[in-house]
């Protein structure tokens, strides 16, 4: 099945088989970053009020552009963001469709092609 000696599985069925020493780091490494961003943006408790931003920060800027890609007017920015919003929910959608196809008929996305 698809070059590989491994057997299928629907994607809904795939993280049960991912053992816990992968998935252990994969999912310390997504807590990690999101402390970090949440750092990056937000006031400690017992510092202010709760669920406040700090003064210099811009929701979605957390300062990581490594090759500059960030445009330096604000409304250039708001328009980028408004952009990736959207991209990022049609591709939402999609992998919900797929997930939806699949729990549909029980084949995996790339079987369903052929």
């Amino acid at each position: 099945p698809y070059g590989m000696d491994v057997p299928h599985t629907i994607a809904n069925n795939q993280i049960p088989e991912v053992p816990g020493t992968v998935l252990f780091p994969f999912f310390l490494a997504i807590n990690i970053a999101e402390a970090l961003r949440a750092s990056t943006g937000w006031v400690e408790p017992g510092l202010g009020p709760l669920f406040t931003l700090r003064e210099n920060y811009y929701p979605g800027d957390i300062g990581f552009d490594p090759i500059g890609l960030k445009p330096k007017d604000a409304k250039d920015f708001a328009n980028m963001q408004t952009k990736e919003l959207s991209n990022g929910r049609l591709a939402m959608l999609a992998a919900a469709g797929m997930c939806a196809q699949e729990q549909v008929n029980g084949q995996g996305i790339l079987e369903n092609l052929g």
